[in-house]
């Protein structure tokens, strides 16, 4: 896909809008292609030009006195494409990972009348809005118990049993990275160690804690009992509200990793299935069945957990509205105290297709329609939207959401979401967010993204470490 974008400073958004109408195709500046786009300002014209395969489609708009030009050529760039392509995305020309706190940050300026006629104006569906004064409400609710001293923590387990065809974060299968665990976790503890240290020191409040991957149960039990008791003997956990440990791999989930989780106080876990449908786990490249998934599930109610959530995904690989509908059904019939429902984030396609394949919608509407229906048996089972955000590249432009029952919101989830305080992060590919409660100045350190590159160079982890204790001494 070409862009083009002549006499204006509105590029950045341009180019936003057009890569959530055509979130496969890479974006260029030159050259040829089946898809090119001008967006051009001229005196007080702005026009858009579409070429898309066999279609062509330009609009032209004249300039009031008070338009903003960036918001009218977004919106002028929008219905062309809406038009051009036969499909309207359902946050309008909305782009930002964080709809609910744009909808905080709106309803403080403008009031929630206002607000709403903001959103209405960037072309954001009404359910859509509805949804994230929805997720405001309750996120407003989590973010007041932080304090100025508070942080969560953050510990990342980059391995799994195998990688899922749709997975987009820091993972290595087992099969490739076995070595790689044991020295992994001694190093890991020492991380913590060392984090714990500058945490004390700093008299920071820790409010929660994210076991997340890959898959953390992975680790053999006696690992996992290495981590959890590091923590408890490094870190005060006396004002403690949540412990979370993704047991998300349900053919990874024993009794005795249960039992080692469940006495630390781990008050949390996930143990997502995707789906309910064999077929779709086997084409997504999960190994475990779907009996394994009700298995995990009563085995962590037996040993005593009362917070269980589950993670499934709109628009996987063979899935139909049908089949996920039936997996939406069957976990309501479990009553985890929290369902996840996540929309597939894309990933960039290095092959040629039709034009007919190029305009297909097919998969954005049964992606809708999956997201819509899990929303709808969500609220009439008692489960509340309290959590939300967005991928760049997502199947239909549609959201992911936590939904919980009244009291089993996933506090960590929201902090990290509006980054509401700091985040200090553990292990590869962990990123510690420090934040500066008075001004909302936030810096990152970054580990080594790879669990290699993290045993190579743990020296250099821990002496970035330092710029924890230089953040809060300025």
């Amino acid at each position: 896909m070409i862009i083009k974008n002549i006499n204006h400073d509105a590029s950045y958004h341009t180019e936003k809008i057009a890569v959530m109408f055509f979130p496969l195709e890479k974006l260029k500046f030159d050259g040829d292609d089946n898809v090119v786009i001008e967006t051009k300002k001229e005196n007080n014209l702005l026009s858009v030009r579409v070429k898309a395969y066999s279609r062509l489609l330009e609009k032209i708009y004249e300039l009031k006195e008070n338009d903003d030009v960036t918001h009218s050529l977004s919106i002028l760039l929008y219905d062309t494409l809406s038009e051009l392509t036969g499909y309207t995305l359902p946050w309008g020309i909305l782009y930002g990972v964080r709809p609910a706190r744009l909808m905080h940050s709106t309803v403080e300026k403008m009031g929630v009348d206002n607000a709403v006629k903001k959103f209405l104006s960037d072309k954001v569906e009404q359910k859509k809005i509805d949804l994230a004064l929805s997720v405001m409400e309750r996120e407003n609710k989590i973010i007041a118990l932080s304090r100025d001293n508070s942080f969560s923590l953050y510990v990342s387990i980059p391995f799994c049993p195998s990688r899922c065809s749709y997975c987009s974060f820091v993972s290595h299968s087992i099969a490739n990275a076995k070595d790689l665990i044991a020295p992994y976790v001694e190093l890991l503890c020492k991380e913590l160690v060392h984090i714990g240290k500058i945490a004390n020191d700093l008299g920071l409040r820790l409010e929660s804690i994210y076991f997340g991957g890959g898959t953390p149960t992975t680790l053999s039990a006696e690992q996992l009992d290495i981590l959890l008791s590091t923590i408890e003997g490094n870190f005060d956990l006396s004002t403690l509200r949540e412990y979370t440990v993704e047991a998300g791999r349900p053919d990874t989930v024993t009794e005795a990793k249960l039992n080692a989780l469940m006495s630390y106080n781990v008050s949390r876990i996930s143990i997502n299935p995707q789906t309910f449908n064999d077929d779709v786990l086997n084409a997504i490249g999960r190994r475990h069945t779907s009996a394994q998934t009700i298995d995990a599930y009563e085995l962590a109610r037996k040993v005593g957990f009362d917070n269980i959530n589950m993670d499934f995904i709109a628009g996987l690989n063979t899935d139909t509205p049908e089949s996920f509908k039936q997996s939406i059904d069957t976990a309501v019939s479990l009553a985890p105290e929290s369902i996840t429902v996540h929309n597939l984030a894309l990933k960039s396609a290095a092959f040629l297709c039709t034009e007919n394949e190029f305009f297909d919608l097919t998969e954005r509407s049964n992606a809708s329609k999956m997201v819509d229906y899990s929303y709808k048996a969500m609220i009439e089972n008692g489960y509340n939207p309290y959590y939300m955000y967005r991928q760049s590249k997502s199947l239909g432009n549609l959201e992911n959401v936590g939904y919980a029952k009244d009291g089993f919101d996933c506090l960590y989830n929201v902090f990290m979401m509006d980054e509401t305080h700091t985040v200090l992060a553990a292990g590869a590919g962990a990123v510690t967010k420090l934040k500066n409660p008075q001004t909302a100045h936030i810096e990152r350190i970054y580990n080594y993204k790879y669990p290699y590159e993290y045993l190579n160079n743990f020296d250099e982890v821990l002496s970035r470490k330092k710029g924890i204790i230089d953040f809060y001494s300025e």
